[in-house]
């Protein structure tokens, strides 16, 4: 039977854990058996995930016997990697062991180097830190999840189940893994990448620019320019653009797009409104221009997000709790 050793570091997410030991452990085979063993392993007997304890039945040298290692993402992922976390990856890799990693489960991967040279992912809050620790990995901040072969990784959170469903597919077939999905209440596959699920504009707190920005969030939808947003900001063109470069990292008018494009995804999910609708109630001058921007930001085009989300609340509501 396939192994699938899920490491469990300190500081582990518990989410993470728990999506490939549901995962892996559900996967029925045709036959009804178990098309898995999990096992959760660890460098000490409990490993602390944030306000509980994850008791790990084995240690570190099952993840070299495995044939399959998952490692789930870490809160901090600011604190080192344990010298015998990475040797033990490192034996596993040179075996030819499968590994995975779920979330920010990748920085553990990359501090043993198994991730150089390669494409990788990981969850989109932790990209620039990641990118600047780890130059030497590929990094595609917006994928759901990455297959390298031997090595994948994945984004966060419900990223993690997408990346495991398709290791289940790849060992044993769409059906077993259509199984698996269903019983996550999950689609198997997802069209997109992270971005369509985190336009969230992104800034510090009680900054100089929270009254502009306030009015901006309830006025997106009038035909704003940059002069109007000077204007209400008291100030000049030049100087309100310098404040949202330092501040946000954008020109005033990209926040105002990634506003609508975020009010645009709440109409999506709520409404039957179709992208003409939709794209004038946010602000955009015409469909064509709101089809662009939301792809751009996105990755999707509006109908294919609606689809998405529909189809996983769908999901939600059909089973019984």
């Amino acid at each position: 039977m396939h192994t699938v050793a899920v490491l469990a570091e300190p500081d582990v997410i518990a989410f993470d854990l728990a999506i490939a030991i549901e995962t892996f452990g559900r996967a029925r085979l045709a036959d009804g058996g178990p098309g898995y063993r999990v096992r959760v392993c660890g460098a000490q007997r409990v490993v602390p995930a944030g306000p509980i304890g994850i008791t790990t039945d084995f240690g570190l040298d099952e993840l070299t016997t495995a044939d399959t290692i998952v490692v789930p993402g870490r809160n901090d992922v600011s604190t080192p990697v344990g010298d015998d976390v990475i040797a033990t990856l490192k034996d596993a890799y040179s075996k030819g062991i499968r590994i995975a990693s779920i979330c920010s489960g990748a920085f553990t991967l990359a501090a043993a180097g198994i991730l150089d040279g390669r494409r990788a992912t990981t969850h989109w809050m932790a990209a620039e830190f990641f990118a600047a620790a780890y130059p030497a990995v590929r990094l595609d901040a917006d994928a759901l999840y990455i297959d390298e072969g031997q090595i994948l990784t994945s984004a966060g959170a419900s990223a993690g189940l997408d990346l495991c469903l398709h290791m289940v597919a790849r060992d044993y077939g769409s059906a077993v893994a259509a199984d698996a999905a269903r019983l996550a209440v999950a689609p198997l596959h997802r069209t997109g990448g992270q971005a369509q699920f985190i336009i969230r504009n992104r800034r510090e707190a009680n900054t100089e620019l929270d009254a502009v920005l306030a009015w901006i969030e309830n006025n997106a939808h009038r035909p704003l320019t940059l002069t109007d947003l000077a204007r209400h900001a008291s100030t000049s063109v030049r100087t309100l653009n310098r404040s949202f470069r330092r501040e946000t990292g954008q020109t005033p008018m990209q926040w105002v797009n990634g506003v609508r494009i975020r009010h645009a995804q709440e109409l999506l999910e709520a409404t039957d409104d179709g992208v003409e609708t939709i794209a004038r109630r946010v602000g955009f001058a015409s469909a064509a221009n709101f089809r662009e921007q939301f792809r751009r930001m996105t990755g999707v085009a509006p109908l294919s997000y609606r689809s998405t989300f529909r189809e996983q609340r769908d999901a939600a509501d059909g089973v019984a709790c």
